[in-house]
């Protein structure tokens, strides 16, 4: 891992942060890679707010599924920008085009939010919703990886340490997210006085579980997308003082 990091750490180059004529090409690259992390930054937290409220409240109605098809074009934008920025990584660009494809299936998906919402009795829109709220985990995950590839070519030991350490720490909580679910969808299926008191437990401790298992990594996850920013905008900008 060192050795691999050492290596992207070079192609950056190593000297990046105090070089005095930076490449063209290499800034116009971190500038949109900058752009891209910022989009990202401000529409991660969006895209869960305006998607719980178009899920549930009637005043984005009129509105339609605009609002919850903005904040996903905008993390499809984010990592759109970001592309540019060290093609021939390969592990950066597969990771990458993951989360890239997932965030195209959030935009496709969000709008039966607002479409169950209306009809909440169509079994159809129940499941792409379901598909979308996988997706949205899925899309977290591999968000998580972008980070770790890319703080790994960033020449901050700092950065590349706590990158690799948080985004394992959240990957892990996304993984329990989904054995959790896994295993209250089992419970429903089997019913019974014990899986019943199971469920009732589960729902009244709903929102610390909320917090532990989605807004824990996603908080850590905005933490992690705006250190790298500043790690960027210090290297280069710092490096023309």
């Amino acid at each position: 891992m060192k050795n691999g990091a050492k290596k992207s750490a070079v192609s950056l180059p190593p000297e990046f942060p105090a070089m005095t004529a930076p490449n063209p090409q290499l800034l116009r690259s971190l500038g949109k890679l900058a752009r891209g992390l910022s989009a990202l930054f401000w529409g991660l937290p969006a895209a869960l707010l305006i998607g719980a409220e178009t899920a549930r409240a009637d005043w984005l109605k009129p509105l339609g599924f605009l609002p919850a098809l903005a904040v996903n074009a905008l993390l499809v934008y984010g990592l759109w920008q970001m592309s540019d920025f060290q093609r021939q990584e390969r592990p950066w660009r597969h990771a990458l085009d993951r989360a890239q494809l997932l965030a195209l299936v959030l935009l496709g998906l969000c709008p039966f939010i607002y479409w169950h919402n209306k009809l909440p009795e169509q079994i159809f829109f129940a499941d792409a919703v379901f598909v979308l709220e996988l997706a949205a985990v899925l899309f977290l995950f591999n968000l998580n990886l972008v980070l770790k590839r890319l703080g790994a070519m960033l020449p901050d030991e700092t950065l590349r340490h706590e990158t690799r350490q948080f985004t394992a720490f959240n990957r892990w909580l996304l993984v329990g997210l989904v054995f959790f679910a896994i295993v209250v969808a089992a419970l429903v299926q089997l019913p019974s006085p014990h899986t019943s008191k199971i469920l009732f437990l589960v729902n009244r401790a709903s929102n610390l579980l909320l917090i532990f298992f989605i807004l824990l990594p996603l908080a850590m996850t905005m933490a992690l997308i705006w250190k790298t920013k500043e790690v960027i905008l210090d290297a280069v900008f710092g490096a023309r003082n």
